[in-house]
């Protein structure tokens, strides 16, 4: 048995001699630089930060370098780290509202106020492979203009002031806030958890999920209200000072999404929300997050639930990719008392059934 365990022990470290040879790659090749992932992998970066609950750059650029850039270790690595830090306590609520708006879009109105701003986007490029990338292209400076001061307010707000959708729901101050990363998830849940467990669960699927609901799994008929991504400002309240303190600005991808109309004998239909937000630019992330959201609240609207994406155990027990990745990857380690068990049995089970069948062609053959 001792022997058996200081081999495996040296098997495992030198697995980790090797995946740190084959991490590093060709070394003749340059070595990717944190910078580097920080500024030209941006969108990996911002997923890592809210997936792994850790809004670093750096950090979460590190992770995606330790991990190979397999993301889902990305987040877990980020995950860990983020577990050792000591807390301080809570930040004050950031105001999306006054957001310096680096994009913004919706798909319900053309003129909305503040006008649609494409930003950096996807949108509208033709998913041609660009050869020109391969070859150190240095693209052109875009036009830059004097950032405009008009105010952007929020799409849902301009329908709220008409009644022509569902007031938001307000907080209570001094209700507490459950936090999943301190707590046990527990069902039935409330919403703030709920969105913290769409905020850090997994894109890919919360996105088939989301689009489970446009096809029909949840009679979901959305329209992207609003979709804004752009820098908020952080404030924590000191109270040696009594006020709060600015702590610096962090990007967000805000999404609100407006959903079919609901209404009762008692009140008038009107449109519903569905909400979603994560740090940098996330906008699929937050968009399926927003459907989700939606299809969560089928119960508090009075619908049935009837859809996996209405489904709030099976929606939030299944989310989330670290979780999900260590019950799946289990399976590698040794299982041979469980497997040599069960093999023990099925050999026991299959003599059995040769000897039944044995018998029985005896015995027809006596008659």
């Amino acid at each position: 048995m001792y022997v058996a365990v200081k081999g495996g022990e040296r098997a495992i470290e030198n697995a980790h001699r090797l995946l740190a040879h084959e991490r590093r790659g060709d070394r003749d090749v340059p070595e990717v630089t944190l910078a580097q992932i920080s500024e030209q992998l941006a969108l990996g970066v911002d997923r890592v930060m809210t997936e792994g609950s850790l809004y670093d750059r750096e950090l979460a650029a590190l992770a995606i370098k330790q991990a190979r850039g397999d993301m889902i270790e990305a987040i877990f690595l980020a995950r860990a780290f983020r577990a050792t830090l000591p807390r301080f306590g809570a930040t004050e609520p950031v105001n999306t509202g006054e957001m310096q708006v680096r994009r913004r879009i919706s798909s319900t109105f053309k003129d909305v106020p503040g006008g649609q701003i494409l930003g950096p986007t996807f949108d509208y490029t033709h998913r041609l492979l660009d050869p020109q990338l391969a070859e150190g292209f240095v693209p052109d400076q875009p036009a830059t203009a004097e950032a405009s001061q008009a105010a952007t307010p929020r799409v849902t707000d301009i329908l709220g002031r008409d009644g022509l959708i569902e007031s938001s729901p307000q907080a209570d101050g001094d209700a507490p806030v459950g936090d999943l990363t301190r707590e046990p998830l527990s069902f039935p849940a409330d919403r703030d958890l709920r969105l913290q467990n769409l905020a850090r669960g997994d894109e890919g699927f919360l996105l088939a999920l989301g689009y489970s609901t446009q096809r029909g799994y949840g009679r979901n008929h959305p329209f992207a209200g609003e979709i804004r991504f752009g820098e908020v400002e952080v404030e924590f309240f000191a109270e040696d000072a009594g006020f709060a303190v600015p702590l610096g600005a962090i990007e967000l991808t805000e999404c609100q999404m407006v959903n079919q109309f609901k209404g009762s004998t008692t009140e008038a239909p009107c449109f519903t929300r569905g909400y979603g937000l994560a740090f940098g630019q996330s906008e699929r992330k937050t968009m399926s997050m927003a459907l989700v959201d939606r299809a969560l609240r089928a119960g508090e609207l009075g619908e049935e639930a009837v859809a996996p994406a209405q489904d709030e155990e099976f929606v939030m027990s299944h989310s989330d990719n670290v979780q999900s990745t260590g019950f799946v990857e289990h399976l590698k380690l040794p299982h041979y008392v469980d497997f040599q068990s069960e093999l023990g049995l099925l050999r026991k089970l299959r003599q059995e059934f040769a000897e039944a069948n044995e018998a029985v062609a005896m015995q027809e053959a006596a008659e």
